[in-house]
């Protein structure tokens, strides 16, 4: 999931086309469709989807949610942006540098989540990060994992022009680090805990050391949501009703935790070491207090000046400020472009009982 974007330049301009076509009118939908991908913190959708659950809650307020898997996390993200898909599953920095940049005004729903050491640095032969100057680093390009090496670089001083990043796909990772001439890669859980544990070698930075830096988020089109409250509060409770189920020491927790786990080619002690390394929001509270407060906001600042030094922006941003960006603790960017909105107002009704 956390390795993203490699098609992402080629579908920038697919995704400025769909952002010049004319505004459809507000309306009012009885259909509605979400698509997820695997990944730990995503899994629960398949749950909702299986268990009846999301059907429950689109029962009570008149309408019909369908929620598909996608197999290519990049794709979905642009069917989304397309307009194939009402919402979607995505990291922050994909909904800033896909469909906000596209052009497609996107609301963070629901923060479910983050990376709280799925995402990490693995060097050959040392444990001093400072080592690294010099040498290569292999990663997915433009993903979080590139995030997640240039946040490791500056712990120690460092930048990005010490080191010389080799383009990697995430499906040939584990096979490349057990090479001789592969001395450090960077990649996400399961892959991070495989190439942890081969022989002499030394996890030295994971996204522990930067919470809430990589957010896990079901984004949904702004236009939709506002025309369709319904669609909002459906989604919401769904998600909280199945959260409750997977934080509960119960059999029925039990048996969701493993049904997730062998989805995602794991079983139920693998799920669960996953979720160790993934800081999840059980409680609407929890995860309207994380969004709204300073920590968060510092961290979607650096992702958006992330995103804009690598080109993520697109050809027509001059500067990190190109997109706009809405959160509780403060705007950034321009707000005449205003394209990604963290809107707490649906979490906070499933933290009142108010949905």
């Amino acid at each position: 999931m956390h390795g993203t974007m490699m098609k992402k330049l080629l579908c920038a301009g697919a995704i400025a086309l769909t952002a010049l076509a004319p505004l459809a009118q507000a309306e009012e939908k009885k259909t509605f469709n979400l698509a997820w991908t695997i990944y730990v913190g995503w899994m629960p959708w398949k749950y909702a989807d299986e268990s009846g659950i999301m059907k429950k809650w689109a029962d009570k307020y008149g309408i019909e949610v369908n929620i598909s898997q996608i197999n290519d996390y990049v794709e979905s993200i642009n069917q989304y942006s397309a307009g194939q898909f009402d919402g979607v599953v995505a990291t922050s920095m994909d909904a800033l540098s896909i469909p906000a940049a596209g052009g497609v005004d996107t609301t963070a729903l629901i923060v479910g989540s983050y990376s709280n050491g799925n995402d990490g640095l693995v060097m050959k032969g040392t444990s001093d990060l400072k080592q690294i100057k010099g040498q290569q680093v292999h990663l997915v390009e433009l993903s979080v994992s590139h995030y997640i090496l240039a946040k490791a670089l500056d712990s120690v001083g460092l930048s990005e022009k010490d080191v010389q990043v080799v383009n990697t796909s995430d499906a040939d990772i584990v096979a490349a680090f057990s090479t001789a001439d592969v001395r450090n890669v960077a990649t996400w859980s399961p892959l991070l805990q495989e190439v942890a544990a081969t022989p002499d070698a030394h996890q030295v930075f994971d996204s522990a050391s930067v919470p809430g830096h990589v957010k896990d988020l079901l984004i949904v089109n702004s236009e939709t949501l506002a025309d369709n409250p319904a669609f909002g509060k459906a989604v919401t409770g769904a998600w909280y009703e199945v959260m409750a189920i997977m934080a509960s020491d119960t059999p029925q927790g039990a048996e969701l935790r493993a049904q997730l786990g062998a989805a995602s080619g794991t079983d139920q002690a693998g799920y669960e070491a996953q979720l160790k390394g993934t800081h999840m929001f059980y409680q609407p509270a929890e995860a309207v207090a994380f969004i709204s407060g300073e920590p968060a906001h510092e961290a979607m600042d650096s992702v958006r000046k992330f995103s804009f030094d690598h080109g993520l922006l697109g050809d027509g941003a001059d500067s990190a400020d190109f997109v706009g960006i809405a959160m509780p603790a403060g705007a950034l960017g321009d707000q005449g472009n205003l394209k990604l909105r963290f809107d707490t107002t649906y979490m906070q009704m499933a933290a009142d009982g108010a949905l």
